[in-house]
């Protein structure tokens, strides 16, 4: 996609403090550009022309590469970057001639942000500093922007990090963000999460900008090229999520094979005796390399960590792409068989006890013979074509079905004594779901005087059957067990019943939105809004049919350069209306969608940019307050109380990240979070002002790692993630005590016989600490946290 400012400015580097800057690169007369993206050799060939140049470049250096487009009048060599940005090559001018080369060796024109809006909304943001993140990500409708002019907290995962710290799931990499934690005991059948202290289910996870699209149990990480956090309720950037989340959005990006032909297989070890095989294979054809294909495929077998529980997993993913001259067309496709016997992690409730006991040994299984198989498959195309120089339409449609069976939900005990005794009940089940999503819009630039604008138009549809509710649902006999020291055989349900059809939702919207760009990119202000309709067909005693309006605002000034941002926003999120259950006098009411307020304020600041010794990273301060309706239980004198979207949440927090090189070889990734989650108006009065369930207050992950000198290839590792007490009720009687725990690990890089070939190995908790690790939605039982892991791999690029 093209720049938006018709000024391509030189770009400021920090250098080592954010007050502190310098122009760097030497400015050549400016040009008026206007090079839509296609064939490098072409494109380099205009830019040569209208900028008065000679081209001087070897024909084997350009071929089968596509460039960046570029439009304005700006400086010669920034918009030379720009146009040469994500290709591995740079520019020099030389007199009257230009040079193209390599870029190898010291600092390259692509590392230069050369103006605001340097990303391309529709190319995926290249690695920041380091290679942990990405120096930019999705924001919905708006694609791809640049970390340092969002005006949000975003974070991009890169395959790098993920390979690295030997993530299996998504969850376990987003165990680098302090702002999210797992709700769902480590080794279930299923994750979740929260984000800013507001539950995020495994069904509302987007893939490449569509939901729906993913299994309903662990998501792999096999396929992944990012894994991207966007903080705060995103309805009007990404559309309202089929379960309601509003604490965030997480998009997966899937991976698309490079330039440079690749097969890489990784073979891997965890404890207890778990083994695993993996192929990555990437290839790109024709003269120009304009078809793109990658292929990656897994196989995982045998015993967890759980005693005596086995876990097998097979996965196998398909992403193709192709390079037209003004229009693009990607494929994805996959299919995960997921099956888990022979046990499953523990759910604890403390209700009837009326406090909490100590945690006990994640190992022991209290669930033997139980057992889950989960299937999914999906698949995506979509499609980009530039009208013009200026303006992008695209269109994507993706669906996915998930089928499952077993002893999914039957995994909580409700503790009875002092002792440990607990009594449980298992459900056996069997059930679907079935997801089609599609979007389609325009994306353009234009000026007006002095505002260059990037206006975006689009509309999306999000359709979800389920069965859900008891359907295929068979709930055995209550038994009696032990938290510490579980009875080998639990009463076990019977037979699943009859499956069909209960859950109908339809989501359509239309959004649109214009990002004014001011003062050469040093203001950057978003307006849009977002019209949505909720439809749930076979809600009960009658069809549900509502719509709302969701808006947004977002702010970014730098009033110092490109390496400080000022930041502030204001946007809704949308959630469903749920469906009064059978303890209601209002049962079988669907109420009315209820909005989420956020407002927020922030800085970015870059460090280092430039710095010879490989000094640069990136802070995130935020301020942020979320206010969440509810739904309570009003008492009208009746049998029954009545329930009403009455009630209140209110999160106010601080969040801090950081990512990047802090020196030579040294890189930091994590942060701190303090969250103060308050029921503003509660079921109960007596609980106003009282926390909500399953927020800690305190939270941090940070991670640490160091190339030693001591041995070229050997990278150190550490990690630190904290959790502070939290609540598992509203009356705030029954609180978990805070954790910590430590993750290690070393990997080395080398080659052997000409392969490259890295060997990595990590201990994760690693004192083998047993805690409560958080609390599980919406049931409110005490989720357990992994004991001590032993993770090993070898991968061997042929």
């Amino acid at each position: 996609m093209i720049c938006r400012s018709p000024l391509l400015a030189v770009a400021a580097l920090s250098l080592a403090v954010p007050a502190a800057f310098a122009q760097v690169g030497a400015s050549a007369a400016a040009a008026e550009f206007d090079i839509p993206a296609q064939a490098l050799d072409q494109a380099l060939s205009a830019f040569a022309r209208q900028a008065g140049l000679q081209l001087l470049a070897a024909p084997e250096l350009v071929r089968g590469l596509r460039s960046q487009p570029l439009s304005g009048r700006g400086d010669t060599a920034a918009a030379l970057a720009e146009l040469l940005r994500g290709s591995g090559l740079r520019g020099r001018i030389e007199g009257n001639i230009l040079v193209i080369e390599p870029a190898t060796g010291g600092r390259t024109l692509s590392e230069v942000r050369v103006s605001a809006t340097g990303i391309s909304p529709s190319e995926l943001p290249p690695a920041y500093a380091g290679g942990q993140v990405a120096s930019g990500a999705r924001l919905g409708v708006l694609g791809n922007v640049d970390v340092m002019d969002a005006p949000f907290n975003i974070t991009a995962y890169t395959a790098q990090t993920i390979a690295d710290q030997q993530s299996a799931t998504v969850a376990e990499v987003l165990r680098n963000d302090p702002s999210v934690r797992y709700t769902t005991s480590d080794g279930h059948n299923a994750e979740n999460f929260t984000v800013r202290g507001f539950d995020l289910t495994s069904t509302e996870l987007a893939f490449n900008g569509l939901y729906n699209m993913l299994p309903g149990t662990h998501v792999p990480t096999e396929f992944l090229e990012r894994v991207e956090v966007f903080k705060g309720p995103g309805a009007m950037l990404s559309g309202i999520a089929p379960s309601g989340g509003v604490g965030g959005v997480i998009n997966l990006v899937p991976k698309r094979a490079g330039g440079e032909p690749l097969t890489r297989l990784t073979a891997s070890y965890a404890s207890a005796s778990r083994f695993g095989i993996a192929a990555d294979l990437g290839r790109r054809f024709g003269e120009e390399q304009r078809l793109g294909v990658r292929v990656n495929a897994s196989s995982s077998d045998g015993e967890t960590t759980l005693e005596d529980q086995k876990k097998k997993e097979r996965f196998l993913s398909l992403g193709m792409d192709y390079r037209g001259d003004g229009w693009r067309l990607e494929l994805d496709a996959y299919s995960s068989k997921q099956d888990q016997s022979n046990g499953s992690p523990l759910w604890v409730g403390f209700t009837t006890l009326g406090h909490v006991l100590k945690a006990p040994d994640p190992t022991k299984n209290a669930l033997r013979g139980t057992y889950v198989k989960q299937q999914t498959e999906g698949a995506a195309l979509r499609g980009e074509y530039d009208l013009n120089a200026h303006w992008t339409a695209w269109a994507a449609v993706g669906g996915s079905r998930y089928h499952y069976k077993g002893y999914l939900n039957g995994t909580l005990v409700e503790v009875l004594n002092d002792a440990g005794d607990a009594r449980g009940q298992t459900n056996h089940q069997k059930g679907f779901t079935k997801g089609l999503s599609a979007e389609a819009g325009v994306r353009g630039s234009f000026t007006t005087g002095a505002v260059a604008h990037q206006l975006v138009a689009s509309a999306s549809s999000v359709q979800m059957r389920s069965s859900g509710g008891r359907v295929g649902l068979a709930t055995g006999a209550a038994y009696v067990t032990n938290i510490y020291e579980p009875i080998p055989n639990p009463t076990l349900a019977g037979p699943y019943g009859a499956v069909w059809t209960t859950v109908d939702n339809t989501y359509t919207s239309f959004s649109l939105a214009d990002t004014l760009s001011m003062r050469n990119d040093s203001v950057l202000l978003t307006l849009g809004a977002r019209a949505q309709r909720v439809r749930q067909s076979m809600a009960t005693p009658t069809a549900y049919d509502e719509s709302a309006v969701t808006p947004l605002v977002g702010l970014v000034l730098k009033p110092w350069g490109p390496a400080v941002s000022l930041y502030a926003n204001y946007i809704e999120g949308l959630s469903p209306g749920i469906t009064v259950g059978i303890t209601y006098a209002n049962a079988g009411e669907t109420l009315t969608p209820y909005r989420t307020k956020q407002a927020e304020v922030g800085v970015k600041w870059e460090a280092g940019v430039g710095d010879e010794d490989g000094v640069r990273f990136t802070n995130t301060l935020s301020l942020f307050q979320i206010e969440k309706p509810f739904a309570v239980s009003v008492a009208t004198g009746a049998p029954l109380p009545t329930l009403k979207l009455d009630g209140e949440q209110r999160n106010s927090g601080v969040e801090w990240n950081v990512f990047g090189e802090v020196g030579k070889g040294l890189r930091l990734l994590g942060g701190g979070a303090y969250t103060h989650a308050e029921q503003v108006r509660a079921s109960s009065t007596a609980n106003n002002g009282k926390d909500m369930p399953g927020v800690p207050k305190w939270t941090a992950n940070l991670g640490t790692e160091w190339d030693t000198p001591l041995l070229a290839g050997l990278t150190l590792s550490a990690r630190w993630i904290y959790t502070s007490s939290q609540y598992l009720d509203v009356a705030n009687r029954l609180e978990i005590p805070a954790w910590h725990r430590w993750d290690i690990g070393a990997r080395y890089a080398t080659r052997i016989a000409g392969k490259a070939v890295v060997v990595r190995a990590s201990v994760e908790n690693l004192e083998d600490r047993h805690y409560w690790s958080g609390r599980f939605y919406p049931g409110g039982q005490a989720t357990l946290g992994a004991p001590r892991t032993f993770k090993l791999s070898t991968s061997v690029d042929f």
